[in-house]
C-alpha cells in the first residue's frame, strides 16, 4: 500500500475487522467495512472536485460521522484536512478558509447562515451541505484509491484560538498523529473492545487525536455525541457500556454536580481522561470516591496533543499531576535563560519529540518564534517538576498576574475555590488595582442549593488556604462562564468585564 498515512487506516481496519462497529451516531452504526467504502466514495467525489495531494479540504459542523469520513477521504488523496470551529462567526471562518486556501468545504445545516454569508474571495471551489452529503457520497466510485502519502506529509491544519490578532494554523503531519497514537496506546492501554465516548468537539485536537484515532486503530467502537450534554452523556454511558471518555474540567464538573451523579450507572467506565487545563484535585477526588480511574494529561494543539500523561497506576498517588512525558517525547521545565528549573521551581514547559508540529501554515515568523534552541517547542505554560519527574501545571504564562510584586497563578486560586462545597465552577483573572498594581477577581458558579454563599465567605475560606496576596479582592457570582468550543474558559472575555 502506497498510503502510509491516516488515509490508509480504513482499508487496513476493514481488512482485519470488517464487521466490527467503528462508529455509533444516534440510531445509526457503521462497520469498518462500511467506513472504508464510504471514505472511498467520498474520496472519489473530492477527486472529481479537483482535490489532489497537498490541497486543503475543510469541514464545518458539530460532531458527526461525516467529519471522520471527510478526514479519511481527504487523507486517502494526500490532501490536508482542516476542521473548523462551527461556533465561529462568518468573518472568522472567512479568514481561515482564505488563509488555508481550502478547495472544498463540507458543512452542517446549522452553519448555513455562516457559509451563505462568505464573500467570494474565500469561498472554496466546491461547497457541500450535509443535507446533500449522502446523495453526493453515494454517487462516488467505491474503488479504493491508493496514492503515495508519506508519514512526513501534512495531515491537518488546526486553527488555534489566538488571544491577540489572528489565529495561527498549526500543522500536524501524519507522523505526528501516528506517534501520538502510539503514546496513547501505551499510556491508556487502549483495547480492541474499547467503547469510547467522543463527547468533546472533534475540531479540537484532543477529541480527535486522543480518543477517536486511537480507538479506530485498535478496532474499537466510537460513540459520537453531536454536542456536549450532561444527561445524554449519562444515557450513552449506560446504553452502550462506555469504557473510555475524555473531557475537560468544565465537562467533568458538570457531570459531578448533576442530580443524576449519585445514581448513574458508571460501572462500565475503565478510564476517564482529562486535559486542556489543570484539574482541581478536589474534582479528581470526587471521581475517585466513585471508584473511577481519573487520568490527567497535558499537551497542546502543537504537540498532537499529548506531551505528558498520568497513567492509571499513579492516578491516586499523584492526583493533580499531569504525569510524566509520554513515551515518545521529552519535556523540560526551564527558567527564562532556558536552563533547567529545579524541583518545585516554576518554569516554562518545553517539548520535543516526533509528535511536535513542524510549524504554522504560511507563517515562518510564528514558526521560528515557537521553537527554542535545539528544536524545543515553547509551550507558554508554567509548571513545576517534583523530585520524581512528575509535571504539575501551574498556569499559562499570560494568565499569571503580579500583585504587590508577587506572582499569582490563577489556577492555584481556582483549585482552592473548588474545595468549597458551594463552588461548582470558578475562574480567576488579574485586574488593575491602584494599591497593588493588580489583584484577583474570581468569577464563581454556585452549586444548586448553595445560592446563599457570599463573597466574604469565600474570601475567608481562601485565607485559610492561601497567602493573603493570592486571595481575590473581588468575587462575582455568575450563572455560567464563557467557554470556547472545546470547553475551555475564555478568560479574555472575563478580563473585559468592567469592575464593579
Amino acid at each position: 500500500m502506497q498510503n502510509s498515512g491516516i488515509g490508509g487506516w480504513p482499508a487496513r481496519r476493514a481488512l482485519m475487522t470488517p464487521d466490527r462497529t467503528a462508529f455509533v451516531f444516534g440510531a445509526r452504526s457503521l462497520t469498518y467495512a462500511e467506513v472504508h467504502e464510504r471514505a472511498n466514495r467520498l474520496a472519489s467525489r473530492l477527486r472529481d472536485s479537483g482535490v489532489r495531494a497537498g490541497d486543503r479540504v475543510a469541514y464545518l459542523g458539530p460532531n458527526h460521522t461525516a467529519f471522520a469520513e471527510t478526514m479519511f477521504a481527504a487523507h486517502a488523496l494526500g490532501a490536508i484536512f482542516v476542521p473548523l470551529n462551527f461556533r465561529l462567526a462568518t468573518p472568522e471562518i472567512d479568514y481561515m478558509l482564505g488563509h488555508c486556501g481550502a478547495k472544498v468545504l463540507i458543512y452542517a445545516p446549522q452553519c448555513a447562515g455562516v457559509v451563505d454569508a462568505l464573500p467570494d474571495r474565500s469561498a472554496p471551489d466546491a461547497i457541500v451541505a450535509l443535507e446533500d452529503y449522502e446523495s453526493w457520497l453515494a454517487g462516488g466510485d467505491p474503488t479504493p484509491i491508493d496514492v503515495p502519502v508519506a508519514l512526513e506529509d501534512l495531515a491537518l491544519i488546526l486553527y488555534t484560538s489566538g488571544t491577540t490578532g489572528r489565529p495561527k494554523g498549526a500543522t500536524l503531519s501524519h507522523a505526528n498523529l501516528v506517534w501520538n497514537t502510539y503514546n496513547m496506546l501505551i499510556g491508556v492501554d487502549v483495547a480492541g473492545d474499547e467503547t469510547t465516548l467522543v463527547s468533546a468537539p472533534l475540531f479540537h485536537v484532543a477529541a480527535l487525536n486522543q480518543t477517536l484515532l486511537p480507538t479506530f486503530v485498535k478496532g474499537g467502537r466510537s460513540v459520537i455525541m453531536p454536542s456536549w450534554d450532561v444527561d445524554e452523556c449519562f444515557d450513552l454511558v449506560e446504553k452502550h457500556g462506555v469504557t473510555w471518555m475524555f473531557g475537560v474540567t468544565t465537562m467533568f464538573a458538570a457531570l459531578a454536580r448533576s442530580p443524576r451523579w449519585d445514581r448513574a450507572d458508571l460501572s462500565s467506565l475503565r478510564t476517564l481522561m482529562s486535559g486542556g487545563a489543570s484539574i482541581p484535585p478536589a474534582l479528581i477526588r470526587t471521581y475517585q470516591e466513585r471508584g473511577l480511574v481519573f487520568c490527567q494529561g497535558y499537551g497542546l494543539t502543537e504537540t498532537s496533543p499529548g506531551a505528558t500523561f498520568l497513567e492509571a497506576s499513579q492516578s491516586e498517588r499523584k492526583a493533580g499531576s499531569a504525569g510524566v512525558p509520554v513515551f515518545f517525547a521529552d519535556v523540560r521545565v526551564v527558567r527564562p535563560d532556558l536552563t533547567d528549573a529545579g524541583p518545585g521551581e516554576p518554569g516554562e514547559v518545553l517539548i520535543k519529540g516526533p509528535n511536535v508540529t513542524p510549524g504554522y501554515w504560511n507563517d515562518p515568523a510564528a514558526t521560528e518564534a515557537a521553537f527554542a534552541e535545539g528544536g524545543w517547542f515553547r509551550s507558554g505554560d508554567v509548571a513545576t517538576l517534583d523530585e520524581e519527574g512528575h509535571l504539575y501545571i501551574v498556569d499559562r504564562v499570560k494568565d499569571m498576574y503580579i500583585s504587590g510584586g508577587e506572582n499569582v497563578y490563577p489556577a492555584e486560586v481556582e483549585a482552592a475555590l473548588f474545595e468549597h462545597p458551594a463552588v461548582a465552577e470558578a475562574a480567576v483573572v488579574g485586574v488593575p488595582d491602584a494599591t497593588w498594581g493588580e489583584t484577583g477577581r474570581a468569577f464563581v458558579v454556585a452549586r444548586a442549593g448553595h445560592d446563599a454563599v457570599t463573597e466574604e465567605e469565600l474570601q475567608g475560606f481562601l485565607r485559610t488556604r492561601l497567602a493573603k496576596y493570592k486571595v481575590p479582592r473581588y468575587v462575582t457570582f455568575v450563572e455560567d462562564l464563557p467557554k470556547t468550543g472545546s470547553g475551555k474558559i475564555q478568560k479574555l472575555k472575563l478580563r473585559d468585564l468592567s469592575l464593579p
